[in-house]
């Protein structure tokens, strides 16, 4: 990989200059703390949406956006994922992802605030998010949108959890989607690729931050290897919706993204774009790297491409 982006390279220093714990030493409640205090602070203010509302599915609470170019009604749709390791986050903490890409694409985002590790390991967070998958397919008239064209993303374990909901999709145990949008995801809960040697530490999110996470997610004697943990070793892509993947070149996460991304072209289709100097989260601090823009306008670029392939060109 080429150096880091000067843009990486500051908010690492920023990061040193706090000298804040390894999440590693820290427990789930002071982990999510201390992230959903700081994380406003590498992001922009958010943008201007066309409508914003919050409602519940069941105790299950959901945040919805509506772009300023979407339709009233029969919108194209995003079921986007939070990132934070499953233990933490929250759809506020990734509220600047959503308005920007309900924006860009003219589109309807919902993110579900779905249950988190460890108070509620492995299926939890799959199964909430399953079921808003499917409530949203089921009754698009009450979020405005079109059933037909629903997208699933998210960033991180968000992406994970994307990337296996799109499988059950294929496999007919979730409604059909026409995209998916997967930035930086898990796809290997193994965590043995080259990567994790070579992005270990001091860069951002390292191995045992990574290893303190999937502990949390995981419970004891789970297969790490089951495809709906790690969608990297599912036996076949075939038939999955065409994806659109971001990767950052300095993360321990690239090896196992970028091993999916491939895979994801030759069984499937796939866009696929690379940030060599970028740092995993990097989508999540447009505040101080420009580049976040570019990921999340490429993002929108692809997603409308897949839609007017698939779901938007039935209408």
């Amino acid at each position: 990989m080429t150096g880091l982006d000067r843009s990486a390279r500051r908010v690492l220093d920023m990061a040193a200059r706090d000298d804040a714990p390894p999440i590693e030493t820290l427990s789930p409640e002071e982990a999510r703390s201390g992230f959903l205090e700081g994380f406003a602070r590498l992001q922009k203010p958010l943008e201007d949406v066309a409508a914003t509302q919050e409602r519940f599915l069941g105790p299950l609470r959901l945040r919805i956006w509506r772009g300023q170019r979407a339709p009233v009604d029969h919108a194209p749709a995003l079921l986007y994922l939070h990132g934070g390791g499953w233990v933490i986050g929250a759809p506020e903490s990734h509220e600047d992802i959503c308005r920007i890409l309900a924006n860009l694409a003219g589109a309807v985002v919902v993110s579900p605030d779905y249950r988190l590790a460890p108070d509620h390991p492995y299926p939890a967070a799959l199964e909430d998010c399953a079921a808003v998958l499917a409530d949203m397919a089921a009754h698009g008239d009450r979020y405005g949108i079109d059933p037909g064209r629903i997208a699933v993303g998210g960033d991180s374990a968000g992406g994970n959890l994307a990337a296996v909901l799109a499988l059950m999709a294929r496999d007919g145990t979730l409604p059909q989607v026409t995209a998916q949008i997967l930035i930086y995801p898990v796809t290997d809960q193994r965590q043995t690729s080259d990567s994790y040697a070579a992005y270990a530490t001091d860069f951002g999110l390292t191995a045992a931050g990574m290893a303190w996470f999937r502990a949390h997610y995981l419970p004891e004697g789970v297969d790490r290897t089951d495809w709906r943990l790690s969608p990297l070793l599912a036996s076949s892509l075939h038939g999955i919706a065409p994806a659109f993947v971001a990767l950052a070149g300095h993360d321990v996460l690239y090896d196992e993204g970028a091993a999916y991304a491939e895979r994801l072209k030759t069984e499937a289709e796939a866009i696929v774009r690379t940030w060599p100097g970028q740092i995993h989260g990097f989508v999540s601090m447009g505040g101080m790297i420009p580049e976040a823009l570019e990921a999340l306008t490429a993002a929108a670029e692809a997603w409308e491409r897949f839609d007017a392939k698939g779901g938007g060109a039935r209408r």
